[in-house]
């Protein structure tokens, strides 16, 4: 390999894609069927999202040497960014003919199979993983891999000890942060301190990579999760407060009114201070900016916090304004806002998620 290739690859793996490729074509401006070189520029292109240039490349590279097992690879992850999965795993399976060996040819393998939805190229691409740890127990990606096909078979066990020893492996690896984290959220119900440990790993895989939207996307849902639940908490406080109102209207006076009075006061304290309790407890110190910072960028979260809001503000005034039978009716108007906004809101959210 010649020192500019050496450089150009060295800058690839820096993340410095346009200077790599730049490097590589000057290359091959003086040895046009460098198939290394043609892998290398196929695999900047790919990178830098021009993948009909990456296609051209790799597939000039296999030309050249129809046996690279890189260029097959090359050509796979090509493919898959086309959406031509087909293909793609046709690809990916020659390489596993070249290379039986090489760990990677079966990672791909893999995660080209666990695209597909039937069970049986689930179960395929959970072999594939198998064999890519046996072959490389070290790689945290095998393992991440391992974890993804064993989940789609439902295999939870496999899956959380597949995640545990990636990060064993490499701590730094945010796809298993964020995959074991969906893990825990699954069990949140099951487990104590598990919506928690969620949250902790969203918020990791989050700062490990700053272009990862998944986890982003998670934290996002957890937010709107959090704020689901607190619209029956407003219910209940709206309920109560109405009804109390009613009962003021209708003519409650001296002790009768002031126990009426009392018991709606303690209801709305009492639920909303159990409920900022509960997640204060639920919610560390450390978590609680890192969420308030991804609700605030997430239009669908403010959305529903709006309503919510209302209902909140309602209540507390209707409990003054008690003798308004106007302002009491509005509850109800106030309540199936909510309602239309948290389905809105869904879908908002359901449209903001990255592509898998």
């Amino acid at each position: 390999m010649s020192r500019a290739l050496q450089q150009a690859d060295a800058l690839f793996d820096l993340g410095r894609h346009e200077q790599a490729a730049a490097l590589a074509g000057r290359h091959l401006a003086g040895a046009p069927d460098d198939a290394n070189a043609l892998v290398l520029l196929a695999r900047c292109r790919h990178s830098l999202g021009d993948e009909q240039q990456a296609l051209a490349t790799v597939e000039h590279a296999l030309r050249v040497a129809p046996e690279s097992v890189s260029a097959w690879l090359t050509h796979t992850h090509v493919l898959l960014a086309l959406k031509e999965d087909e293909q793609a795993e046709g690809s990916a399976r020659r390489a596993v003919e070249l290379a039986p060996q090489h760990w990677p040819s079966h990672y791909t393998l893999g995660m080209v199979l666990a695209r597909g939805a039937r069970r049986k190229r689930k179960r395929a691409a959970y072999e594939s993983a198998r064999t890519a740890v046996a072959l490389a127990p070290e790689e945290s990606d095998a393992y991440v891999l391992l974890g993804v096909t064993a989940h789609h078979t439902g295999n939870l066990r496999v899956a959380q000890e597949a995640y545990e020893t990636a990060l064993r492996l490499d701590p730094d690896n945010s796809m298993a942060h964020n995959n074991l984290s969906l893990l825990h959220l699954r069990r949140r119900w099951l487990r104590p301190g598990s919506w928690t440990r969620a949250a902790e790993g969203f918020v990791q895989a989050a700062a490990l990579d700053l272009d990862d939207r998944h986890a982003r996307h998670n934290l996002e849902n957890m937010a709107w999760g959090t704020l689901m639940g607190s619209r029956w908490v407003a219910l209940a406080g709206t309920v109560t407060v109405s009804l109390g109102s009613a009962h003021l209207r209708a003519g409650a006076a001296g002790t009768d009114a002031l126990v009426t009075f009392l018991v709606c006061a303690a209801v709305l304290v009492g639920s909303w201070g159990g409920w900022l309790l509960w997640q204060t407890r639920r919610v560390p110190p450390h978590l609680r900016r890192p969420l308030l910072l991804v609700s605030r960028g997430c239009r669908p979260v403010l959305g529903m916090a709006f309503p919510i809001a209302l209902l909140i503000v309602h209540s507390a005034l209707a409990l003054v304004l008690w003798r308004s039978a106007v302002f009491a009716a509005l509850a109800i108007p106030l309540f199936f806002f909510a309602i239309v906004t948290s389905v809105a809101g869904r879908t908002a959210l359901q449209q903001r998620a990255p592509k898998q």
